[in-house]
């Protein structure tokens, strides 16, 4: 018999498949990706919480001693927030004392160095 050879058609080819890999791999990068958003996420709602004890804090370091009506004011306001334990509430109560002559008026004098002592006395006590 003769044996007819056709020659149009090939031999099988193999042919490489990567989309397996490419899947993971995809997959692999999408669950990155949501890792890095949740991290951000994280950061930016845990440095959101802001301490309103050390916002005070520094309003009162801040402050501007010699428009003193103004900081009557502001040292009675932010010290009755800070002051948590008996010395801390004892030293402000006569902060507090002291400053009601530099209240209520319309012009007031300077703070005196007794005024400014206990001031400083009162910030160096409290524990921010």
């Amino acid at each position: 018999m003769n044996e007819l050879k056709i020659h149009d058609i090939k031999s099988i080819v193999e042919v490489p498949d990567f989309t397996f890999y490419i899947y993971y791999g995809l997959i692999s990068l999408a669950i990155i990706l949501v890792c890095i958003a949740f991290y951000f996420i994280y950061r930016f709602f845990k440095n959101r919480k802001v301490n309103v004890r050390k916002e005070y804090f520094k309003t009162l370091e801040e402050l501007d001693l010699n428009d003193s009506k103004n900081s009557a004011y502001l040292i009675t306001k932010y010290g009755q927030l800070l002051a948590q334990n008996e010395r801390e509430k004892q030293l402000f109560n006569d902060l507090a004392a002291n400053l009601e002559i530099y209240k209520y008026k319309k012009n007031v004098p300077k703070f005196s160095e007794n005024i400014k002592a206990s001031f400083t006395v009162f910030m160096e006590s409290l524990d921010v």
